[in-house]
Formats: structure tokens, sequence, C-alpha cells
């Protein structure tokens, strides 16, 4: 730390010292909450509701509202906020990123901000990494918001659209990144209003937001479906690729060599760049493609279709392995990780190359898929009014 941290102290620090004050009021609020009975502390969501309606704002009701979730949280699960995780909330209805140590009870604190964004009747969403956690979340916690007179609802991957409305409708919704994007895109293709499952995007609190939102950022969630292209060409190029001969450079066309006018001479139909795993014709290649497919000149537009795929052929046949890069198992061709050398069931290889090994393995060439939605991550959360994130490593 430097000499000006430890005089004036870090951002986080300053920041933090700043929040005191309304964690001080939170604090006072205690012995008049624990003077309430159950149903008076449960009048006290009606109380915000309206006071809301007459022109206050979720700041002005922050003090009362975290200390009405505090003395429900003890009396429900027996479990009180410290004064950490009430400095925790306040962050995450802030709108920014808590740093919350794994025991410091994560969970806990998501039950403040969640409880007073809900009472605008907009619905909250709190986003966790597995279905497990969602539905363990949305028992637990979930107890505390029902108590208080708010709907608790949780989304799971075998839930049906009906099932998933209903969730979404709660006042607070458990729900796991991927069912939520993937919902989402749905929604953006569906024709009917009523077909909808969500509502707008609100308000979100992210558990482990870094896993999310920089580690899984540019990853794109995609919804496809098969292409109405036929799956002839493959199989009629694969035919071809066979009777084509490897050949070799004489050298490497780097940028220096075009320079230079020298000139790469190449044998035999096709030559492979094992490193760079390009496949190339030759110019006595593109004579017999032109020749077996009847065109004048491979290179127009309206063949670029036929190149392509005779490419993808000898890909296939040059550097697609069997056994390594792929296996073969009930007649379907099943991608191979290179990393872990696990077989990884429902991946294929894109822009038509899966249909050039199926066709070279002689098993059944399934349509391409084509993406009808996409967005990633970063982008879905971006749709949200508001967002907040906790976890154990934000500094770093």
């Amino acid at each position: 730390m430097n000499m000006f941290s430890k005089v004036f102290g870090t951002r986080s620090q300053r920041e933090v010292k700043r929040i005191m004050p309304l964690v001080k009021k939170i604090e006072d609020l205690r012995p008049e909450m624990q003077k309430l009975t159950d149903e008076e502390l449960r009048g006290k969501t009606r109380e915000f509701k309206k006071r809301l309606e007459e022109g206050a704002t979720l700041d002005d009701l922050l003090p009362e509202a975290f200390a009405t979730v505090r003395e429900a949280a003890k009396r429900v699960l027996g479990m009180e906020h410290f004064e950490v995780q009430l400095i925790g909330g306040i962050v995450l209805h802030q709108g920014r990123i808590a740093e919350m140590k794994t025991g410091e009870g994560k969970t806990l604190v998501a039950t403040l901000p969640s409880y007073l964004n809900a009472l605008e009747g907009k619905g909250v969403h709190v986003v966790t990494v597995n279905d497990y956690l969602a539905k363990r979340d949305a028992d637990e916690m979930g107890q505390v918001h029902r108590f208080l007179g708010l709907t608790v609802g949780v989304v799971l991957n075998d839930m049906k659209p009906e099932e998933r409305r209903e969730a979404y409708n709660c006042d607070i919704t458990y729900v796991t990144n991927n069912e939520l994007g993937f919902d989402y895109l749905r929604d953006n293709m569906v024709i009917y209003k009523e077909q909808l499952v969500q509502r707008d995007l609100h308000y979100c609190i992210i558990d482990e937001v870094d896993s999310i939102l920089i580690d899984e950022a540019r990853t794109p969630l995609i919804i496809s479906g098969q292409s109405g292209k036929s799956t002839k060409l493959y199989e009629v190029c694969d035919i071809l690729a066979q009777q084509l001969e490897r050949g070799e450079a004489s050298h490497e066309m780097t940028k220096m060599a075009a320079i230079m006018g020298e000139d790469v001479i190449e044998t035999g139909d096709f030559v492979v760049n094992e490193k760079d795993k390009i496949v190339n014709l030759t110019e006595q290649g593109v004579k017999k493609v032109e020749k077996f497919f009847s065109i004048e000149n491979l290179a127009d537009p309206e063949n670029l279709e036929i190149q392509h795929n005779i490419i993808l052929a000898l890909r296939a046949h040059n550097l697609m392995h069997r056994d390594q890069d792929y296996v073969v198992k009930d007649d379907e061709v099943l991608i191979v990780d290179e990393f872990t050398g696990r077989i990884m069931p429902g991946r294929r290889y894109s822009d038509g190359l899966h249909q050039a090994i199926e066709a070279k393995e002689h098993v059944k060439v399934k349509r391409e898929s084509k993406t009808l939605a996409t967005i990633t991550f970063q982008n879905f959360f971006n749709t949200y009014d508001k967002k907040g994130g906790m976890t154990g490593t934000a500094l770093t």
C-alpha cells in the first residue's frame, strides 16, 4: 500500500466510510423492530408500497426496509445480518459490486436489496451459477420474503413455459444466468405477447459476478435451428476429394515472398498447411474441380458454395483424424476435446466441417444449423435498468 492510501484510505475504504451513517440508521431501528408482532412486521411491506405510491423513493425507505428484513430473518431463519452484510446490501442496492469472501453470507446479504427493490412491483432477479443454488436459495432465503408478504419463484431447467411465466411474475425470482439468457432469446422469437415468459428486465443481483461478467462476458448464448440447405453437395464433394492428389509447395507464400516476386511451385491438386490447418487447391486442382462440376470458372460468385465445400472435404480427409479429433459412435461423429481428450456429445464443428466429416465417414449427414437468436452475457445484463453483483474476488 502506498503512502497516499495509508493516509487517505483506499477507494473502497472511503466508500464504506460514506455508507456508515446509513448503517447506523439501520442499527438504531433494531429496538423499534423488535417490539413489533409478526403481523405488524408483515404490515411494513404494505406501508412501504403505499409510501412509494405517495412519492417516496427506495433510498428514503432503505434504513427501515433493511431493518425490517433483518428482524424477519432473525425470526424466520434465526440469522441476523451483521454490519458488514448491511454494507454489502447497500452497495448492491446502489447497483455496484460487493466483494464478500466465502462464508460472509452472500445469500443472506441478497435478501436486503432484493426485498427493497421488489417493493416497486417490477420484479427482481437473483442470478446464481447453477440450478441447485437457485433452488436452495429460493427455498431458504425465500422464507424471509414470503414471511414479509412477497412472492418468490425459481426457474429451473426442466420447467415448462407456463411455470416459467409464473416464476418470473413473482416479486423475487431465483434463476441461473443461462436460463435467464435463453428465456430472453426465446421471448424475442415469439409472435404473440401472451407467449412471453419474462417481464421487463428491471433489477438483478448477480452472484459470482466476476465469473459471469468477466470470464464469460463474451460467451454468446445461441438458439439455432436447421437450415433448409441440402446435404447432397457434401457427399458429392467427398467423392471428388478422394480423387484429388495431395501435392507440395516449394515454399510458403509469405508477404516478403510476394513483394520479392518469388513464385511458389506447387505439385498435385492441393497443398496442405498442417501448422495453420489450411488446405488450398493448386491450379491443376482447380481445373479438375471445374471439369467434375462442368463449370467454367470456380472463382465465379455463383460457384462459391462448391469452392467452400470441396475445401471442407479436403480438410476432413487431410486435417481431421479419426480417434484423435473425433470418434464415430452409433452412426454419429462426436468431437474429442483437444485439451482433455473427453468426448463432447451435442457439440458440432461449425461452417459445414462437421457435415464434411460425416460424409467422409459415410454416416448420415445432418443439415447445418443456422443461428436464430444470439446475445452475449455482457450485452444481455446491460439490458437491465440496474444491476449489482457479489464475488469473493472483486478487487483482483
